[in-house]
């Protein structure tokens, strides 16, 4: 399953989250904190949906509602 998601209140601009039987195979996103963006992407390989749902939901960027990890996180829920 290939999940495209656009992401609302961040500097990343969409998602594209790779998942095969629940678990996490690749990550791809345009925009937003490159370095940082990578080192959750590589993070995230291998982890089970649900795993990676737990550890980012609620995640805030500074004074924002929101960040990337919460984004992928809701993102990630299309897939359950």
């Amino acid at each position: 399953m290939t999940i495209d998601y656009t992401p609302r209140g961040t500097c990343a601009r969409r998602f594209e989250i790779q998942v095969e039987e629940g678990v996490i195979q690749d990550v791809q996103v345009e925009g937003g904190c490159s370095g940082n963006l990578q080192g959750l992407s590589s993070l995230l390989k291998g982890m089970r949906v649900e795993e990676a749902i737990r550890r980012m939901e609620g995640i805030r960027c500074g004074m924002k509602p929101t960040s990337c990890p919460d984004q992928m996180a809701q993102a990630l829920k299309e897939a359950l």
